[in-house]
């Protein structure tokens, strides 16, 4: 999918405030670490997390959304009553119906007349929705729209700790299911785009590749229910292998289709998963990983939010310049893969 018409014309995001470190997720599980004879430092070593932010109690997805739409708009510097269509893509959602897209709409104070749902798809939602939102600018149907995601990791995390020091049955080899599940942390994020009639800075979305390996949406599955609560379950290993086997099939489509060269990309922001994962991608596409920006030491894997914080993060701090191409690889549970091309 090709783009002539669409810009990028502001990011917002909200970083909770609480910091938890691997370390007191650990020392929390410290009866369980004991009884299986595992050494201290494992969560960090295994994933590259060193912390992850979580909110405040009380915080709903759309809450943190709202915080991040609000700064996007203010950056996009446009008019909220002149926004036509709101999506929210997270993972997390304030409740089955209605939309959490309601919720954020109410609280933003946007117009009536605006398109307003939810997009879902694991840790892809947000990238779904720009792909999405860039069709519809694309073609004239919306001149703009705002993308936003909240995730609120903290039940998970909560579910686990507590089903893993419940469970006697828990080995050293099925611990492995429930090790993702802490490396997750909570944030927002929010993007205003339209078409170049707004103030445009040349921020361009150029195409998006896309490929889907359906054979292996069982590799990770979130939303079984137990005692503990909310419980989600990966084999790590063997999605990691298939997510990258994924990416570089799709990588090779996202060359060809955006006519660019690996060289001419200056910048790279990626979901962020695990440090192990990085690697082998980075290894896998023959890419020089210093190009690839990262967030995971200190935010964890946050969803949704994760890819599109990073490349906010990034751009902030200087490491996307005009003129200059970037990628944003995104691979979620599923599997899915999805490419995004950006020219700055």
């Amino acid at each position: 999918m090709k783009f002539n018409k669409v810009r990028l014309h502001g990011f917002g995001y909200e970083l909770p405030p609480r910091v938890v470190t691997s370390a007191q997720l650990e020392e929390r599980l410290s009866p369980l670490y004991q009884r299986l004879k595992l050494p201290p430092g494992r969560l960090e070593m295994m994933s590259g997390i060193k912390e992850r932010r979580f909110w405040d109690e009380g915080m709903r997805p759309s809450d943190g959304a709202v915080l991040a739409g609000r700064k996007a708009i203010a950056a996009a510097g446009i008019d909220p009553a002149e926004l036509e269509c709101l999506f929210f893509t997270g993972v997390s959602r304030n409740m089955m119906e209605p939309a959490t897209a309601t919720f954020v709409h109410r609280q933003l104070g946007l117009p009536e007349k605006c398109l307003v749902y939810d997009i879902s798809n694991a840790c892809l939602g947000f990238l779904n929705g720009m792909v999405t939102l860039g069709g519809m600018i694309e073609l004239g149907v919306v001149a703009n729209g705002l993308i936003v995601s909240g995730e609120t990791a903290e039940e998970l995390v909560e579910s686990t700790i507590a089903d893993l020091l419940d469970n006697p049955t828990v080995t050293r080899k099925s611990i492995k299911n429930s090790f993702a599940s802490l490396t997750i942390g909570s944030g927002a994020v929010a993007l205003v785009m339209g078409g170049a009639g707004h103030p445009d800075h040349g921020h361009r979305l150029i195409n998006a590749t896309y490929r889907a390996k359906t054979s292996f949406n069982d590799l990770c599955q979130g939303g079984q229910v137990s005692a503990s609560g909310t419980l989600m379950a990966t084999d790590s290993e063997e999605l990691l292998k298939r997510g990258v086997e994924t990416a570089s099939e799709t990588w090779r489509d996202f060359l060809a289709e955006s006519e660019w060269s690996a060289e001419a990309i200056t910048s790279f922001f990626c979901h962020q998963v695990g440090s192990a994962h990085a690697r082998l991608l980075f290894e896998s596409l023959g890419l020089d990983q210093s190009r690839n920006y990262e967030t995971l030491a200190r935010l964890g894997n946050v969803g949704s939010v994760s890819a599109p914080i990073t490349m906010a993060l990034g751009i902030e701090e200087g490491r996307l310049k005009a003129g200059e191409k970037a990628a944003v690889l995104g691979i979620g549970s599923g599997i899915n893969c999805l490419m995004l091309g950006i020219e700055w």
